[in-house]
């Protein structure tokens, strides 16, 4: 039993005893521990917080907030409780609060070596959780081509996920420095256009009628006043007439851009399949100026046969 006192002992003179300085206070490794744990449980008890507001947000008991505004507030308000820890954390530590400002330089010079990055990131984040310009839930597409929805705004990155469930980390000043489209930022319909093209032996109406008809064969097309499907000729090719669909889409195929084009193209060759009207292959006339030209192919799996073409 004495052993275990003498351990005791010793282990709480040993802990006690100063590490070193920091102006007049003693810093030792009860100091240090109690400013970890303080800091440990801001950052326990902000992330805490911030599920509680998202959890009441989404169960309706916070009626004046919506689900983007929950997301910012408990996003602000994790932030300002770390910053908070930090400082109470320095503060055991004897770390002054009038000594942040040669803190402040030095990091001052730390940004202008190369943390500028990090902290226009974090800064980028603060005010997209500000503007609501970007809320989590938006499916958006990014000037280099990445689609998909806004899982996650973080201190320093976005995290989108695609429609094939691939998670991209995209740093927060390509939100606000670069031009970002958010397909379903006031509305939740989209109208798209899907190209095709008939012989021009086909009759207009004929090709338009099936191009509706094909619309209202895939699930998810707006049906509504204002917004119904039209099929419109916009242009006169080489071998085909060429038409758009243009149809307004739902929730349901916005967030699915390619899938969308799929079905409407699989839908529209059925309904032009339907009345024999021709989609046509590439056609060239060749002129013959002088010389001989022969030409061969099978016919029907027999033997070849050929056919000479000369001047006339």
């Amino acid at each position: 039993m004495d052993l275990i006192e003498r351990i005791v002992e010793q282990f709480g003179r040993w802990f006690s005893q100063p590490l070193f300085h920091v102006g007049a206070v003693e810093v030792g490794l009860s100091r240090i521990a109690i400013a970890l744990l303080i800091v440990a449980l801001t950052w326990l008890m902000s992330s805490r917080f911030e599920r509680a507001v998202r959890r009441l947000a989404a169960q309706g008991k916070v009626t004046r907030m919506s689900g983007s505004g929950a997301y910012a507030l408990g996003r602000v308000i994790r932030y300002a409780s770390i910053v908070v820890g930090l400082l109470i954390g320095l503060r055991i530590l004897g770390v002054e609060l009038t000594n942040l400002a040669i803190l402040g330089g030095a990091i001052g010079v730390g940004i202008g070596i190369g943390l500028q990055n990090i902290f226009n990131n974090f800064l980028s984040g603060i005010v997209l959780l500000f503007e609501k310009t970007l809320k989590v839930g938006d499916f958006v597409e990014l000037e280099f081509g990445l689609v998909g929805r806004v899982a996650e705004i973080d201190m320093r990155y976005t995290r989108i996920t695609t429609n094939d469930l691939v998670d991209v980390m995209v740093p927060n000043s390509q939100f606000t420095d670069k031009r970002v489209t958010n397909w379903s930022y006031g509305e939740h319909t989209r109208r798209l256009h899907i190209p095709f093209g008939v012989a021009y032996t086909a009759r207009k109406d004929e090709v338009r009628a099936a191009g509706i008809e094909a619309a209202r064969q895939v699930e998810g097309t707006a049906l509504v006043e204002g917004r119904m499907p039209d099929v419109w000729l916009v242009g006169f090719g080489d071998s085909s007439l060429n038409f758009e669909l243009v149809v307004w889409v739902s929730d349901k195929l916005l967030t699915a851009p390619a899938r969308a084009v799929a079905l409407y193209l699989w839908a529209i060759h059925e309904a032009l399949a339907k009345r024999n009207i021709e989609i046509p292959y590439p056609q060239r006339d060749v002129h013959l100026r002088s010389g001989r030209l022969e030409v061969a192919f099978p016919p029907d799996g027999a033997g070849t046969q050929r056919w000479t073409l000369s001047q006339a």
